[in-house]
Formats: structure tokens, C-alpha cells, sequence
């Protein structure tokens, strides 16, 4: 479908009030019966999120300790039904499409050919993938690895829904072979929550249960739309809300997922009006979340003024904490204009949930990439932590940080040791586990892989899972990268644009997907993953293979290390064919390289597995001082010259990561079409521009490059005044590579300074 014709289909009806209820319950059914059959979608979907069941990929919120016969959400069902999809491609699709018409498809059309059967090569200066054998294929890897003139040559990057097994294995494999580039999906979204606890909690992870947020006063939402990228947080808020609780909503654009919910497993949510789940909105001008907190902060120091002993938790201050008299003396030079002005706020609304914090004993923060993708996004981490501290809300019941993630087990990947950064305790445990010296030095994250690629200092890429130049940002900088390797492999369960933007020789590696049962030499296996709330537990996939040709993810690690590294000199023989054989025999060895996992395969057959230890629950810190840091955290109001705005990228409702399913996004009223703009009607008629024009964006940007996403039609929508919001990953052409994250590195999607030009 051409864009013209894409756009001839936008209907656009008022923003939906409230989210889930029947509708989610027919478009999920709808979307499950339209990829497979009727046994299957009943097999999967009732086996997911269950103790002897599969995972859902589709996002990270943890399970309750009761679970409902269907303890899945909309997204998750379509999620899990879109890989349980009879749809095949084989060597056959292959012959009749080239590479350069399949780099001219769309991601939603490539994704419905449905899940990849064989391996797939193309050869130097060919036009089209043909078969090739797995032993083959995983030589070529092998060949041009050991033919490298620097294991930093390469990389190997990882999307966030690899098990622990395999996640294991590869970050094993790298560093055996003398390299920490293990760049990953956190890099792009969470490194910042990860940085900033890290600093002032000494663990880069949640600190909060299910049990937390049923129990706390108050949970502040900020940056997130639970109701389309983390729906099953809404039933947990409303227990929250039962139980007395309050939320309160910080986010530019408003949201159905925030407003009200109708739990489609109740029957209140199916026949009543639901719960009303934000007691206070905030639409905050993007990135003013830092000013916000920091004002609060002021109002709570304030507070303690005027009542001495009453308002601050003097006792934690001083028993548990560092740095209090300078974060102080900072949060004192915070004034209302400045406040106003970077929140867009009225001072009456931020004494109102001043008071609202002040009548609350427990208190939660949950956040997402609304905060971690600006140039601040770190400061306005620590500025949040300050807030907590202030009254002892961490390290308690009904208190804590909760960063909420996206990826099913982006967390326990950087667990596992996927991260460029590693620690020297994980080195040094990983040398005492195997008997090699893994390197030292830090490797590349995703921004620097790019770079590296773009530069010619990295010619292999390896990518397990994801869909990397979709996800990464600046988009033609970043084909241009990928298409400048040597090669380029591709461990997948389904078609993407990665397969079509490539290196000089580029493999397709199909995989087993969660869903599908994985037997070895060992018999029927099982994987493990750890969610947002660092509980670990087995997902058992349940349907056959879509393929008798798929490996799975740990086979096909496991064969590339013993081809890669088998005979390397001064580097001992690793089991790999046992790994493969047996994931026991993997997680044993977790067991004693990775605190926390102990008798892991005893804990992971428990039903429901285990709960990883946090020390910050036992006010215990592990940073140099041994206490959680105060900080003092400047900000910058964003701001846009005159004629532009500020664009923040965002997912549809139907869209799971870089993958729509369909092209609409019914929470916001927008059907038909992909390519829209959402634009406050003033800041419309301010610029001369009427709903329903097309217009190109063009990005805004020091270097003076000119990045235009085209042809998008102007939607009028209440998003806060100086902003506009459109889908990713059609904008991420308009991220600059080099608009970062200060201290995480993370690209600045939700801060793009734009101008609307006619298309």
C-alpha cells in the first residue's frame, strides 16, 4: 500500500476515556483467530503467563501470586498470537522477492509473511536470500569472526526477549572470544533508570512488588501509557485504588490507560463503568518532569520549615543517607517561574499534589521512557530517588522506584551479564566459573555500535532477536552503518527490515519462538526469565515447532561459540555441546557466576520461581559510601524556536515494539494510517496549518543535516501546547544519532525539535 493510499484511509474519531473492557477482549480474540486457528490460539493463550506455561513476550509486568485462567492482556494475546501464526515464509518467498523490494516493504507488511523456516543467505553482490545449511551458515559467522584483525571488530546485540539461558551463553561466547561489545535494547530505553539508581541506590533495578503497589497511598505515573505498553499494570492499579490508594498522572498526552479501566475479567469492568484510576492528571510539557520534582522537593523542605520533626524522616536521612545538606542548599534556589515555565503547570496543581504527598505514608514512583529518552533523563531519575528519601520511601512496605519495562526479559539479559559495562565482580567470577581472563576493557553500546559501523571499526554484526535499524535511532545513518559490514546475521522468528538493510554477505538464522517446544538431546527444555520486578521464573513453550529446520536460541550460540572459538590458543575447551544438550547444565553455572541464583534449578521449578534478593529493601546501598546519594540536579527548560515544536516519539495501540499489527491506534481515536502528526489545535492555527493538511517533519539539529520524515497528515489532538506526538519507528529517521542521554547515552526520542513543511 502506498503512503497516499494509507493515508486515504485515516479516520479520526474523538480520543477514547477509559481502556480494556469488551473491546479489548474482541480485538484480541479478532487479531488470535485471524493468525491461526482456533486450538492454537486456545493452546497458547491459556498456557500464558501460567506457572507451567509460556511467558508473554510482550512486556515485563510480573505475574500475581494468584493467577486468573487468562493472565494475559490485549497486546499480549496479539503478541503471542502473532508468533503462533500459521503463516510461513520459505525458501520459495525468498526466490520471488528481492532484497530491494523487501527494503521497500513496510515493517507491518514483512511482519504478516509469518515465521521464517530455514536459514537464509545472501551472498556478495547478490540481489536475492537463498538456502543455505546450518553448518554452513554458522561457518561463514565462524570464518569471518576468526578472521577478524580485533575481537572489538565485532558485535553482538541482543533484544530484551532472549531467555537467561541463551543470554548467558552469548555474553559467555563474546567474551571468550576477547570482546565486551554487547550492546542491547536497554541501551535505548532504561539505561537511564539503570545509571541513575545505580548512583544513588547502588543497583540499577526496581525496588517494588505487586504486594507495594497494592499497599501504597500513593504510585505517581510518569512518562508511560500503561494501557497500551504495559496493560496488565492497570489491574494493579486498580487494586491500588480499591484498597484507598491514589495515582496520580504525569505525561504529556493524555491517555485512555490513565483515566479509567473496565478489568475485562470482572465483571464490574464488563457491565459497569470501571474504576477511575488518576485522581490528579499533570499534563506536562515534555521534559519537565525534573522541574516538577525538584519543586516538590523545595514544598516538602519548605514543609519541614515550617513544621520542625514532622514532614521529612530525619532518622533515614541521617542513618542512611549522604549527601543531604547539598541536595538542599541546591533544591532552595528552585523558583516558581522557572517551574511554571518548564512544566507548563499552574502553581495550584503542584500544591495539590504537594498536599496529596504530604497526607501519604507510602509512596511509589513508576516511570518509563516518558523520562529515560531526554537529555536529562538521568537527573530527573535522581531528582525522583531525592523525592523518595526524603521521607524514607524506600526500603519499606508500599514504597520504592519502580522503572517499568518493556522487553520480557530486557532486565534479566543485563542479569546475565549483557551489558558493555560489566562489573569487575562479574569478570571475576565469569574467570573463576571458566578459567579465561574475559577483557576488561568496556565495549561499544548501541549508539557507539552505529557509530563504529558507520566508521568502519566494527565489520560483524550479530543480532539476536530485535529488529535493530528499526529500533536504533537516525535512521538513514544507521542503514548506511549496517549496509557497510562484512556480514550481518540475524538470529530471528520472523521477517523485519533488518533482513532487507545488510552487510556485504548477510544471514537469516530462524529460531524457535517462546510459544514453540523446545527439545534437545537432553529432552523437552525450558527457558527462564526475570521481569520488572526481579521475580524469575520457566516459561515452557507449548506448540510444535513452525519448522523441523528451526534451532533454538542457546543450539545456535552454542554451535557458533564451538566453531568460533574450538582449538583458540591459551582459551580452555567450554561444554557447549552439553549447554545445547541440557539448559540444567547452563543454569548451573549461572548458579555460581550471577549473585542471587543459588540452587537455581531447584528455586525455578518452584511454582511461580523465586524473587531475586534487593538490598535496597534492606536499606542496604551499595554505593562507595555505602548509603543511597542525595543529589543536586540542574535542569534546562526544553524549549523550541518560534514555527517549530517538540516531538516525542510513541507507540500505537496495536504495535509491539517496532512491529504494528494493524494500522490503528483505537485509544486515540486514529484509524487507517500510521503516517499522522498529533498537534495541539493551537499550536495549529498558531502555525498556519489545518487538521488533515500532510506535511513533511523536518528535524532540527545541531550538525545542520536536514532529517525529514515525509508526508504525515496533521491530526488535531489535546497534546500539551509546544508539542506534537507520531509514531515509531517511521520518525526515527528525526533522531539524531549524536542527541543523547547525558552520563546513559540514550537517544533522545521523546525531545525532537521539529518544523511542520508542506509534503
Amino acid at each position: 500500500m502506498s503512503t497516499n493510499e494509507e493515508q486515504d484511509r485515516l479516520k479520526v474519531s474523538p480520543p477514547k476515556t477509559w481502556a480494556a473492557g469488551l473491546p479489548g477482549v474482541a480485538h484480541a480474540l479478532e487479531y488470535a483467530l485471524g493468525q491461526t486457528s482456533v486450538r492454537r490460539t486456545a493452546l497458547t493463550l491459556l498456557s500464558t503467563n501460567q506457572p507451567a506455561g509460556l511467558d508473554c513476550p510482550g512486556c515485563a509486568w510480573p505475574e500475581p501470586e494468584r493467577r486468573h485462567r487468562n493472565e494475559y492482556c490485549e497486546n499480549g494475546a496479539k503478541h503471542v498470537s502473532d508468533e503462533a501464526t500459521s503463516a510461513r515464509v520459505t525458501r520459495d518467498f525468498f526466490r520471488e522477492h528481492p532484497v530491494e523490494e523487501l527494503a521497500g516493504r513496510t515493517d507491518r507488511w514483512l511482519n504478516q509473511q509469518g515465521r521464517l523456516t530455514e536459514p537464509m543467505v545472501k551472498r556478495p553482490g547478490a540481489t536475492h536470500y537463498e538456502p543455505i545449511g546450518w553448518d554452513e551458515a554458522l561457518g561463514l559467522i565462524a570464518a569471518e569472526l576468526r578472521a577478524l584483525d580485533d575481537p572489538d571488530e565485532a558485535l553482538f546485540y541482543t533484544s530484551g526477549r532472549l531467555g537467561n539461558e541463551a543470554a548467558f551463553l552469548l555474553q559467555l561466547f563474546a567474551r571468550a572470544l576477547g570482546t565486551n561489545n554487547l550492546p542491547d535494547c536497554s541501551n535505548m530505553c532504561h539505561e537511564s533508570s539503570g545509571v541513575a539508581l545505580n548512583q544513588t541506590l547502588g543497583i540499577g533495578k526496581g525496588s517494588v512488588s505487586l504486594d507495594d503497589l497494592h499497599q501504597a497511598d500513593l504510585v505517581f505515573v510518569v512518562g508511560q501509557n500503561p494501557g497500551t505498553n504495559h496493560p496488565r499494570m492497570l489491574s494493579a492499579l486498580e487494586v491500588t485504588k480499591r484498597n484507598g490508594g491514589q495515582v496520580i498522572a504525569v505525561n504529556p498526552l493524555p491517555e485512555a490507560g490513565l483515566m479509567r479501566f473496565k478489568h475485562p475479567q470482572k465483571l464490574r469492568g464488563l457491565v459497569g463503568r470501571g474504576t477511575e484510576l488518576a485522581d490528579v492528571f499533570l499534563q506536562i510539557r515534555p521534559g519537565g518532569d525534573l522541574a516538577l520534582f525538584q519543586m516538590l522537593n523545595l514544598l516538602l523542605l519548605q514543609a519541614e520549615d515550617e513544621a520542625p520533626g514532622t514532614v521529612l524522616d530525619r532518622a533515614f536521612i541521617d542513618e542512611h543517607t549522604t549527601g543531604f545538606d547539598a541536595f538542599a542548599a541546591h533544591a532552595r534556589t528552585v523558583t516558581w517561574p522557572r517551574v511554571l515555565e518548564a512544566t507548563g503547570l499552574t502553581r495550584e496543581q503542584i500544591e495539590d499534589v504537594h498536599a496529596r504527598v504530604l497526607a501519604s505514608e507510602k509512596i511509589i514512583v513508576c516511570w518509563a521512557m516518558g523520562l529515560t529518552q531526554h537529555k536529562h533523563g538521568v537527573p530527573t531519575i535522581r531528582e525522583i530517588v531525592d523525592f523518595l528519601l526524603l521521607r524514607g520511601n524506600v526500603g519499606r512496605p508500599g514504597a520504592g522506584v519502580c522503572p517499568v519495562r518493556g522487553h520480557s526479559n530486557v532486565q534479566g539479559d543485563r542479569t546475565m551479564g549483557i551489558w558493555e559495562r560489566p562489573p569487575r565482580a562479574f569478570l571475576d567470577a565469569l574467570e573463576k566459573e571458566f578459567g579465561f581472563t574475559p577483557p576488561a576493557e568496556h565495549g561499544l553500546d548501541t549508539v557507539e555500535a552505529v557509530r563504529a559501523m558507520r566508521d568502519g571499526r566494527a565489520k560483524v554484526f550479530l543480532g539476536v532477536g530485535g529488529n535493530f535499524v528499526r529500533a536504533t535511532p537516525d535512521s538513514d545513518v544507521t542503514e548506511r552503518a549496517m549496509r557497510s559490514c562484512r556480514l550481518t546475521a540475524h538470529i530471528s522468528t520472523k521477517l523485519n527490515r533488518s533482513h532487507a538493510v545488510c552487510g556485504e554477505t548477510a544471514l537469516i538464522l530462524p529460531t524457535l519462538g517462546r510459544s514453540d517446544r523446545d527439545v534437545q538431546a537432553g529432552g523437552e527444555q525450558f527457558v527462564t526469565v526475570e521481569d520488572s520486578m526481579s521475580q524469575v521464573h520457566a516459561s515452557r513453550g507449548r506448540l510444535a515447532p513452525a519448522s523441523p529446520d528451526l534451532l533454538s536460541e542457546v543450539a545456535i550460540i552454542s554451535r557458533l561459540a564451538r566453531l568460533t572459538l574450538g582449538g583458540r590458543p591459551g582459551l580452555p575447551e567450554l561444554p557447549w555441546a552439553e549447554f545445547e544438550a541440557d539448559y540444567d547444565t547452563i543454569r548451573d553455572r549461572i548458579s555460581r557466576v550471577v549473585p542471587g541464583f543459588a540452587d537455581f534449578n531447584a528455586r525455578v521449578r518452584e511454582p511461580g520461581g523465586f524473587t531475586l534478593p534487593n538490598p535496597v529493601n534492606r536499606r542496604v546501598f551499595a554505593t562507595a559510601s555505602g548509603k543511597a546519594v542525595f543529589t543536586a540536579n540542574d535542569f534546562t527548560s526544553l524549549t523550541a524556536p518560534p514555527g517549530h515544536l517538540i516531538l516525542q516519539t510513541l507507540r500505537s495501540h496495536d504495535q509491539w515494539n517496532t512491529i504494528p499489527y494493524t494500522d490503528d491506534d483505537r485509544y486515540r481515536g486514529i484509524r487507517g494510517s500510521r503516517r499522522i502528526v498529533m498537534v495541539n489545535p493551537a499550536d495549529l492555527a498558531e502555525l498556519g496549518v489545518a487538521d488533515g493538511d500532510r506535511v513533511d517533519l523536518v528535524g532540527v539539529w545541531t550538525d545542520g543535516s536536514e532529517r525529514r520524515a515525509r508526508s504525515f497528515t496533521v491530526v488535531a489532538y489535546p497534546t500539551v501546547p509546544g508539542s506534537a506526538a507520531a509514531y515509531y519507528p517511521e520518525t526515527n529517521v528525526l533522531v539524531p544519532l549524536d542527541s543523547v542521554a547525558d552520563f546513559s547515552n540514550t537517544p533522545t526520542s521523546k525531545a525532537i525539535v521539529v518544523r511542520l513543511e508542506p509534503a
